[in-house]
């Protein structure tokens, strides 16, 4: 077993185990640790905890140290640098004529290497964007092309339930959604009802689908005979969200609508 603690680098980011070595580290703190990148400035969302080896990548990455007031000026000086570097980006692609969108800039908090994040239909040639933005801010360039669903988690907005995103507030990882989850929640297939911003079919279909999953499991077939305090019958649909079947009644010839403890599947 490991001792271990959960970083987030973002709001709704991808959250990292990092060693705590011997740093009193409280979930709600603010650590700077040794990542992939470089030096980062990180919000603990999980405090100490157990894990087993199978659950992490080794070696695991250590916390340097719990973040100070001079940390917090550093990063909010960074936050400020990287939006004057989206305008410089943005007027060098403009120079350049590339077909991209730029999306978001960020700096490392060692200001070892600067991020620009973009998107586009295609490949793009930015070998001279980058000497260009080399030339301008002497640091590490790293542009990274990303899909419509990341676009959506960095730039946020209002989904079509009139609440804010959750790529952009809480869910951290994306997970595959089909086509089949809809059928299965009874949604209309149209596009323009099940897709969210990005485009892409909602995320909301894939965390809500278990639950559906499991209403489904405890109601009877469509198509399955069943005996009703009406007498018996046939299962002509059923809701999951409400536990209730609609039966076709064989003796009186009506489809009644009935809640599931009034419903025995027959064998």
């Amino acid at each position: 077993m490991y001792s271990v603690i959960g970083v987030r680098f973002k709001k709704a980011g991808k959250i990292y185990y990092f060693d705590p070595t011997n740093h009193p580290v409280k979930k709600d703190d603010h650590v700077i640790v040794e990542t992939a990148r470089g030096i980062e400035y990180g919000t603990v969302v999980i405090g100490e905890k157990q894990v087993d080896e199978s659950d992490i990548v080794l070696p695991l990455k250590k916390v340097i140290r719990i973040a100070k007031s001079a940390d917090v000026k550093v990063m909010e000086s960074n936050k400020k640098d990287a939006k004057e570097a989206f305008y410089v980006c943005l007027d060098k692609i403009n120079q350049h004529q590339l077909y991209m969108k730029l999306i978001d800039v960020e700096y490392t908090f060692d200001r070892n290497k600067i991020i620009f994040y973009f998107t586009a239909e295609g490949r793009v040639d930015f070998r001279e964007l980058v000497k260009d933005l080399a030339s301008i801010f002497k640091t590490r360039i790293e542009l990274r092309q990303i899909g419509v669903r990341d676009e959506a988690k960095m730039l946020g907005g209002i989904g079509p339930c009139g609440r804010t995103l959750c790529c952009s507030t809480w869910l951290g990882d994306f997970e595959p959604v089909s086509i089949k989850m809809a059928k299965d929640q009874r949604l209309s297939l149209n596009p323009t009802k099940i897709s969210g911003l990005c485009g892409r079919l909602m995320c909301c279909l894939k965390f809500e689908h278990d639950q559906y999953e499991s209403a489904k499991s405890d109601l009877p077939k469509v198509g399955s005979f069943v005996i009703t305090s009406l007498g018996e019958g046939k299962v002509i649909s059923i809701n999951p969200e409400k536990s209730l079947v609609q039966v076709k009644i064989f003796e009186m010839e009506k489809v009644k609508e009935l809640s599931l403890e009034d419903v025995v599947e027959q064998e």
